[in-house]
């Protein structure tokens, strides 16, 4: 920092930034930090030097391969005149780098050759002077596995002959070009992730970022043995994982710039790299959250196979069945501190149940973001925690990329014959902090860190190894290293080069689907027929059959309950659209209102499934399927037990956007809810949850009191290509009834006018619009003739669009009576009533005679006994008191 505050000062053509970003190549991407390597202060000090003198007059540094333009007299010149400056700046700065006598605990003077080497020099090819580093002190030892380790796993556990084992060896072994294409696949990841941190230094990317350096065996794993049409989830640090997958760098670099041309328009950012051609399916920030995701994504593969349809060029279902030889499988990564997280059990428990063609592949990096992994958790051996669930697992040394290749290779073919899921635990070294930005207090990391590199990078393993034995000569090894670093430096170029995306962009990425959508004119899927027919036997749609006509019966004479009226809904739609699915807990009993009923009967287990007992997960699921083709359906016994699912709604709200509109999130979610007068549930089957999801963007929201507007809003959820959360009374499931509008899909976007104020009433100013919801919608009617006899009236108008709001009818109503009272069944802080109450002050408020009139529920939780309930939730006697204050002025 002094260095760069110097010559910024002494050059007024070279900027403080760029000057900073010279001076800090060399302490920062080589990680020379008096805190944690032990070196003499006048090596460092002519680093720097050099660093200053290299890299000047120009400091045009292209971000990676530097260039002299200017004459060469004039570079002579200015490198002796600024010699003296820089000598004086040794002296004067003879202290500021010398490190405290116990930094780098273990860890031996770092080779000077291996610091002065360019940025994406991943390890020098000439041996090192210096002696070897001494044996670690840091926590987490090596585990030197040698490929005969990984072959005894592979036999024992995955039931490989020695033959076999023998050949997934020599493919690599004996393969010159199969060797190269780790090498570079090794540089690629550590040239563009060291080009991330420059560029992030510059501040051209800005966010939270997340480097893979010294983790390369894996991306050189996934470039070596996954294919195109596989499906990939990662997690935040992913950057590599996309490259490797097929992802093009500069797109992906442009992401990270922010730029229009990035993988997802600039919209994702360093976390959430996708790519639909490639099916690399995130880039994921929620640790462990795209676990469940990948289940959902090996799920699909299996029901392209049983439904007989696949992508077409447009990634939309055809007719048309995957080839025989199908061998597609789900790969989903995890880090081992990540695997400690619930999740990991759940998509276990999954895959075996499934026999899901699924990779969990685990990072291990000893760290669960900066703290020792073994501080938190005792089960560091991940790839054994599948036995269990009869799911086999492999550990493979990361330091030899070669090896992990070789047994992965082995790993993910025993997946694609059928066999079912596995593990593939790769232990490695994380050469950076968990971000940039991170400090890294915690116990043993920076020292860890510093041994690391000296003594763990797989790269130099690969060099040391293959010149070694004669494979490659160090001529080759460089001119492979140039050729990617060229690649690395184009993607860069192309990033800083590309246009920043439009504002506009942003509100068109919000919903996939208008919310003025006429879902009728949605089109038939044209394989429906074809499909249904080789799907389901004569006897389960003659069966079918006759139950829908038995709901439609009792809908023509008004005798349809809500949980009839949206289960009749999804029979018609799962026949429609084939790739309709549904997931919910106790699915073949019908849950609790009938709203699965018939489904698993009908359309079998891999369309219809029944679901542990976590919402989160098949949830997750059902985002994984929908981000495949598919149209999953949701069901919730109580919308309350969604709360598990919160992380995977907010992702599924967020994804048609982070992915720059690339991944439809077609998702409806359904059931029971609300908080009914004396309903006596007690506190946490009361909870408003419909106001805790208001927040998620994305999320089209809906409620619906009757038969009818229940099943319309469910047909038009299913065709809806973002996700969609409709809210059934949990007490009028049953009771209410009514008829249907058959065949007629209900709009997303609209609320309902139940009942009209007379005009007398709007004459004489005795009208109030009330705005009300599920449960309210009954109160509200059961008073309304009480509310007339009084001298007054109401415009009772169902919100059955929370999200979007229909500010259009509210406008209309208020233009007649200009006082509004809201019937809420949500809390004072945070809840729905306190969405429309501030939408109307902002947007309505020249049409307010009064202020809004709020009922709703107490902030306290509500209570299990009717004498304490009173006081919490509101209800029609309260509605009746509201109408008349307004009315009469007294509010």
């Amino acid at each position: 920092l002094t260095l760069a505050c110097f010559i910024g000062f002494v050059d007024s053509n070279i900027s403080f930034s760029k000057a900073f970003a010279c001076c800090s190549d060399c302490c920062l991407l080589h990680s020379v930090s008096a805190a944690s390597v032990v070196a003499p202060s006048l090596q460092l000090q002519l680093q720097f030097v050099t660093c200053y003198l290299w890299r000047s007059p120009t400091i045009a540094r292209s971000d990676i391969i530097f260039t002299q333009s200017l004459p060469l007299a004039w570079i002579v010149t200015m490198i002796f005149a600024r010699f003296a400056v820089a000598a004086a700046l040794c002296a004067a700065t003879s202290t500021a780098f010398i490190a405290p006598k116990n930094a780098g605990h273990g860890v031996k003077a770092v080779d000077l050759s291996r610091r002065l080497s360019s940025p994406f020099m991943a390890a020098t090819l000439t041996a090192p002077e210096t002696e070897a580093a001494e044996a670690p002190s840091v926590m987490r030892p090596p585990i030197d596995y040698s490929w005969e380790d990984v072959s005894e796993q592979l036999v024992n556990v995955f039931g490989y002959s020695q033959t076999e084992v023998d050949m997934y060896a020599g493919e690599v072994d004996n393969s010159k070009e199969t060797l190269m294409n780790i090498y570079k696949a090794l540089q690629l990841a550590r040239g563009f992730e060291n080009a991330c941190n420059q560029q992030y230094m510059q501040g051209k990317i800005r966010g939270f970022m997340h480097l893979d350096n010294g983790q390369e065996s894996i991306p050189a794993f996934v470039d070596y043995a996954i294919k195109n049409g596989d499906k990939k989830y990662s997690y935040y640090r992913e950057h590599t994982h996309a490259i490797a997958s097929g992802v093009d760098p500069g797109e992906v670099m442009a992401e990270l710039f922010m730029k229009e041309t990035g993988s997802c328009k600039g919209a994702g950012g360093s976390m959430h790299i996708f790519d639909k051609s490639t099916y690399f399916q995130g880039g994921w920030a929620l640790v462990s959250e795209q676990l469940p995701y990948a289940a959902g994504a090996a799920k699909s593969i299996l029901l392209d196979r049983e439904l007989g349809v696949s992508d077409d060029e447009k990634f939309e279902k055809q007719d048309v069945a995957p080839p025989a030889d199908d061998d597609r499988i789900s790969i989903v990564f995890v880090g081992e501190g990540g695997a400690q997280n619930g999740r990991t059990a759940e998509l276990l428990n999954s895959a075996a149940k499934d026999n899901l063609p699924l990779l969990l592949i685990v990072i291990d990096n000893g760290r669960a973001i900066n703290t020792f992994t073994g501080d938190v958790a005792t089960n560091g051996k991940v790839y054994q925690q599948g036995q269990h669930y009869g799911v086999p697992g492999l550990m493979v040394d990361g330091q030899d990329a070669a090896d992990v290749a070789k047994g992965g290779k082995a790993v993910v073919d025993y997946i694609r014959s059928g066999k079912g899921p596995a593990i593939l635990q790769v232990h490695t070294y994380r050469f950076n902090g968990h971000s940039p930005a991170d400090p890294e207090h915690e116990r043993g990391r920076k020292d860890e860190k510093a041994w690391a590199r000296v003594d763990q990078d797989p790269i130099k393993k690969f060099e040391e190894k293959y010149t070694a034995n004669g494979v490659f000569t160090e001529d080759e090894l460089k001119a492979a290293k140039k050729e990617i670093l060229a690649d690395v430096k184009a993607a860069v170029k192309f990033a800083d080069e590309s246009p920043m995306p439009p504002v506009e962009l942003a509100k068109e990425l919000e919903y996939p689907d208008a919310p003025d959508t006429d879902y009728n004119t949605k089109p038939v899927p044209a394989f429906a027929d074809a499909v249904n027919a080789r799907t389901i036997s004569p006897e389960q749609m003659e069966t079918i059959t006759s139950h829908i006509d038995g709901l439609r019966e009792k809908a023509k004479a008004g005798d349809i309950s809500i949980g009839d009226a949206i289960n009749l809904a999804i029979h018609e739609e799962m026949l429609r659209d084939p790739t309709t699915t549904i997931h919910a807990e106790d699915l073949q009993a019908g849950s609790s209102y009938d709203i699965p009923k018939l489904t698993q009967q009908t359309y079998g287990q891999i369309r219809a499934a029944d679901e542990i007992i976590d919402e989160g997960h098949f949830i997750g699921k059902a985002l994984g399927e929908g981000m495949n083709g598919y149209r999953p359906i949701v069901e919730l016994m109580n919308t309350n037990f969604g709360i598990f699912g919160m992380a995977e709604l907010s992702s599924a709200g967020n994804t048609y956007a982070t992915t720059g509109g690339q991944f439809d999130m077609p998702m409806t979610i359904v059931g029971a809810g609300g908080t009914a007068p004396n309903q006596a549930l007690g506190a946490e089957h009361s909870q408003p949850f419909h106001a805790y999801v208001m927040g998620i963007p994305g999320l089209k929201i809906c409620t619906a009191s009757s038969p009818d507007a229940a099943y319309g809003i469910t047909k038009s959820m299913i065709r809806d290509n973002g996700p969609c959360f409709l809210f059934a009374p949990v007490k009028m499931m049953k009771e209410s009834k009514g008829k249907l509008d058959l065949d007629v899909c209900a709009p997303l976007n609209k609320a309902a006018l139940l009942h009209e104020a007379s005009a007398e009433s709007v004459a004489a100013g005795n009208a109030v619009t009330v705005l009300t919801y599920l449960h309210g919608v009954k109160e509200a009617q059961l008073v309304t003739e009480e509310i007339m006899e009084e001298g007054f009236d109401i415009d009772l108008i169902e919100l059955r669009s929370l999200k979007p709001l229909d500010m259009d009818t509210i406008r209309k109503s208020l233009e007649r009576t200009n006082k509004v009272a809201i019937l809420d069944e949500s809390t004072q802080s945070g809840g729905v009533g306190a969405t429309v109450s501030a939408r109307i002050s902002e947007e309505l408020f020249d049409l307010l005679d009064a202020p809004v009139k709020r009922l709703c529920m107490d902030d306290a939780p509500v209570p299990y006994a009717s004498t304490m309930e009173v006081a919490v939730v509101k209800r029609g006697s309260d509605l009746v008191q509201g109408v008349f204050d307004l009315a009469t002025g007294q509010f």
